[in-house]
Formats: C-alpha cells, sequence, structure tokens
C-alpha cells in the first residue's frame, strides 16, 4: 500500500485497484503544495470521517471530476446528496460495508459534526468517526484513521476487532487530542500496529505546529511513527 498524507487529516490510499482518499481538505489547507486535480486524478473512492468543513474540503469537485464514490454517514450523504453528489454509500457508527477491495467500519470518535449551510445556519451531520479501512488482499495493511477525537478506552476494541497495522492520529490539540493523550492512545490501546502516522497539526495557527513533543511523549516506541511529508507517498 503506498500512503500519501497531504497535511491536516487528508490521505490517499493506493492498493490493489483501488485509489482511496479519506477527508480531502485541499483548497485552503496551508499544508497541500501540489495541484489538486493531478493529485487526486483516477480516485475511486473519498471516505469523510465527519462534516467540518476542513474534512469534507473538496469532495464535491473530485467526486464529480472523477466519479469517485463517498462513503460516510448518513446525514453527510443525504447533505452532499442535496448539493449535487451522485455516487454515495452511506453508513452509520459500527456498520461495514463492502467497496469491492475493501470494506469500510465507521467507529466511534469523541468530536463533533456540522456545517454552516448556505443560509448561515448550523446544520449537524450525525456523529463524529473514525475510519477503518480493510482491504480482502491479506496481504495489505488494515488501516485505522482516528478521525478528530479525544482518547477513549475503547480504542482498544476497535483495535482488537480490526488488528490495524497502521493508525493516523490527530496530536494537533485545542480541538483533538494533544500530544501526551494521542501518544497514550497509541501506546495502551493500539500497541500492535507497526506504523503510526501523527496528522491534524501544523496546519493553522491554533494547532501545534509540529510532531516534536508526541514524538517525545512516544519515547522508545517512537519507532512506529512515521512523521509523513505532506505530498511525498511512501509505502507500507
Amino acid at each position: 500500500m503506498d500512503i500519501t498524507w497531504f497535511g491536516h487529516s487528508a490521505f490517499r490510499l493506493r492498493f490493489a485497484d483501488a485509489n482511496v482518499l479519506i477527508d480531502p481538505f485541499l483548497t485552503g489547507n496551508g499544508s497541500f503544495k501540489g495541484d489538486i486535480a493531478a493529485e487526486t486524478a483516477g480516485t475511486t473512492h473519498i471516505l469523510l470521517t465527519h462534516g467540518h468543513s476542513d474534512h469534507v474540503g473538496d469532495t464535491l469537485a473530485i467526486a464529480e471530476r472523477t466519479g469517485a464514490k463517498v462513503v460516510t454517514n448518513f446525514e453527510i450523504c443525504m447533505y452532499l446528496g442535496k448539493r449535487g453528489l451522485k455516487a454515495f454509500d452511506p453508513m452509520n457508527t459500527g456498520g461495514a460495508t463492502d467497496q469491492g477491495a475493501f470494506t469500510v467500519t465507521l467507529t466511534q470518535a469523541l468530536h463533533s459534526s456540522s456545517v454552516m449551510d448556505e443560509n448561515g445556519v448550523q446544520q449537524d451531520l450525525g456523529l463524529p468517526n473514525g475510519i477503518v479501512v480493510t482491504p480482502k488482499d491479506h496481504g495489505e495493511p488494515t488501516v485505522y484513521h482516528m478521525g478528530d477525537t479525544d482518547i477513549f478506552s475503547d480504542m482498544g476494541l476497535i483495535a482488537a476487532l480490526h488488528q490495524p497495522k497502521v493508525v493516523m492520529v490527530p496530536i494537533g490539540d485545542r480541538f483533538t487530542m494533544g500530544a501526551r493523550s494521542a501518544a497514550m492512545a497509541v501506546m495502551r490501546f493500539v500497541p500492535h500496529a507497526g506504523t503510526v502516522i501523527p496528522c491534524h497539526y501544523a496546519t493553522f495557527p491554533m494547532l501545534v505546529p509540529n510532531a516534536d513533543a508526541f514524538m517525545a511523549e512516544m519515547g522508545e516506541d517512537g519507532g512506529r511513527v512515521k512523521v509523513a511529508v505532506p505530498g511525498v507517498p511512501f509505502t507500507v
């Protein structure tokens, strides 16, 4: 599997015949310096953790251009469907869907999920989620994107059920876990993941500017951490 972090919580996974985007916030993402059309060409699926604009991002434009299917909770699917989205697969927390080369499971996350609509009204978009991507090729790693969340002990149940080998963990503080809680979440509840990718940091001034404190909190376990460079793919 090839993984590219585009900054913030935006990722691309490439494996088998799948080209999957997670939370494709690219326009307005100060960490993303690439060409949106080039980086998203051939997208087959877009997975969304929750409805905030810095996660839904460029979903509608990418889906219109590529025909990608959007997989997320029911409320976000209905919201985007009313705005022109054609291909979507609604879900909810705890459920799984078959996407061909992989399955998607939505997990619990501790956060919020809403959007300011065209009339300036705050609209609820269901529960926030984490996402588990399980390739059907057992040679490919299962990926757990925690979404925007605080630490919670049931992360241990998620890890026990899905056995993720790759974990994307928010570390930016203020809106999600900070360095200490993110490191505890990984070390205590997802101890068998071989690759830990910090995200949701360095995008805005209110977030921590780098992963240094997270690495320090990980201590001797820091060898599992991949501090990705935005736009530069790597293989797991």
